[in-house]
């Protein structure tokens, strides 16, 4: 039997070819976004339009003229960026369902074992005396659910309950 090939001078090349391919930007970002002459083809957003995003957005409306007109033009350069994106043709590709990490580390970081369905066993309780039924300790499984100390509701202008409030005005929709 004879030596197995080299591996290293078959796996050189290639990375040799990836860096010169990698070495010069074949596109940027910036083609994505619009020239002046392109925004100003562009259908405009009108300042009532612009103050009823925000309203629904809970956003504070803008303090001057010159604060309106540059959130006027950001958010036209946004739409004209959706639009770009909007004419990638996806045809034949899977729409994608979630962003996560596939590594074997998160794997096994979230596998269920046997010690975390002890653990969430035991954070249920049985109740009732004729008709037994299983109640989660709900105190635990708030702490599990957000970060140490985050409660979203603390940073609402206004709430019902456990929902945030946002006024939709009287302004017809965009």
């Amino acid at each position: 039997m004879g030596e197995p090939p080299s591996s290293t001078a078959s796996t050189k090349e290639p990375i040799l070819n990836i860096r010169k391919h990698l070495s010069k930007p074949s596109w940027s970002v910036k083609s994505l976004l619009p020239t002046p002459a392109q925004t100003a083809a562009q259908p405009p957003v009108s300042s009532q339009q612009l103050r009823h995003l925000l309203r629904l957005s809970a956003l504070p409306p803008p303090r001057d003229a010159a604060e309106e007109a540059k959130m006027l033009e950001t958010l036209a350069s946004q739409l004209y960026f959706v639009q770009e994106i909007q004419k990638v043709d996806t045809t034949g590709v899977e729409p994608l369902r979630a962003l996560r990490d596939e590594s074997l580390e998160s794997e096994k970081a979230n596998q269920v074992t046997l010690a975390s369905l002890r653990e969430a066993l035991g954070q249920e309780e049985v109740v009732g005396e004729h008709y037994k039924r299983i109640r989660r300790n709900e105190d635990q499984a708030i702490v599990a659910d957000n970060p140490k100390g985050w409660k979203p509701l603390d940073h609402a202008e206004r709430k019902a309950g456990k929902f945030f409030v946002v006024d939709s005005g009287t302004t017809p929709p965009v």
